[in-house]
């Protein structure tokens, strides 16, 4: 898609213009959110418009002019073209999801990772999603795996409704259970020694998590998809990193780890990973 971008471009823009555009955006059902250079501010609205044009799909475009932040890890967006609506819907291995891109948190990009945890659950499985956004791993996970049944916590209001809204959607209201509020109050007023699994896809915050994460476990044993992010130099040194932050959070605790990833690259030189953990 960046290529064609700026394949699109090449009569519009200089070629040092053209260099400067980013090669990636998030396409959201027919909502794109794309980042814009401070370089090539003043031409936002004819890349908005070859974009909406090109991707037929597409209704709406947004400009990302915010980092993710705050407690609900939302972004702030600048309407450039189409639609102005931040509605819209989403499709990812076979469940469709009703998704607010101004008022929640979503990342297409996390489509491998939600597939690939929900290729390890067990039978009967009980988990506790931490910090389940508008329910997307809770939901992929409840709709592969047709006996687990998964608490699905988070703080945002928008979230946790569309997490009601999801489950029903995708007909696994009886094992997605949508809870509204902190993770670690949830987990010690409600949740203590429920789970097999703990999913923690907050790498911004999840090590101030850990004790409550290991409280969800059954007898304090069982497993913990750990997300963080790491400072490296490349994919190979984040690994490395990856490994010694786990090391200096779960210290405290027996732990083998089962496995470990580089998830994707959210900056220059952050570096997003997982680590699936097996406490003992």
């Amino acid at each position: 898609m960046g290529s064609m971008l700026k394949n699109s471009l090449k009569d519009i823009l200089t070629k040092e213009e053209i260099e400067k555009v980013y090669s990636s955006f998030d396409i959201i059902g027919d909502i794109i959110i794309i980042k814009i250079p401070e370089q090539l501010e003043g031409k936002k609205e004819i890349i908005a418009k070859i974009l909406i044009n090109k991707i037929k799909t597409v209704n709406t475009i947004f400009q990302q002019i915010s980092a993710v932040q705050g407690e609900y890890r939302i972004r702030k967006l600048n309407f450039l073209a189409g639609i102005n609506k931040t509605n819209t819907e989403y499709r990812e291995h076979g469940c469709l999801f009703k998704v607010d891109v101004l008022k929640t948190y979503f990342s297409p990009r996390l489509s491998t990772e939600r597939l690939r945890i929900s290729q390890m659950i067990n039978e009967n499985e009980k988990i506790i999603n931490m910090f389940a956004g508008i329910g997307t791993y809770s939901i992929i996970l409840a709709k592969k795996n047709s006996d687990c049944i998964v608490y699905s916590i988070d703080s945002n209001p928008d979230a946790h409704n569309l997490c009601v809204i999801n489950s029903k959607l995708n007909k696994v209201q009886d094992r997605v259970i949508p809870i509204l509020g902190n993770a670690r109050s949830i987990i010690d007023n409600q949740l203590k020694g429920k789970a097999t699994r703990v999913l923690m896809p907050l790498p911004e915050q999840a090590s101030e998590f850990i004790d409550s994460a290991i409280m969800a476990l059954e007898n304090n044993k069982g497993i913990i998809h750990y997300f963080a992010h790491i400072k490296a130099n490349s994919k190979l040194h984040a690994l490395e990193e990856g490994k010694k932050n786990c090391h200096n959070n779960f210290k405290c605790y027996q732990y083998r780890i089962i496995s470990g990833r580089v998830v994707r690259e959210v900056g220059p030189r952050i570096y997003q990973t997982v680590f699936d953990l097996k406490i003992l």
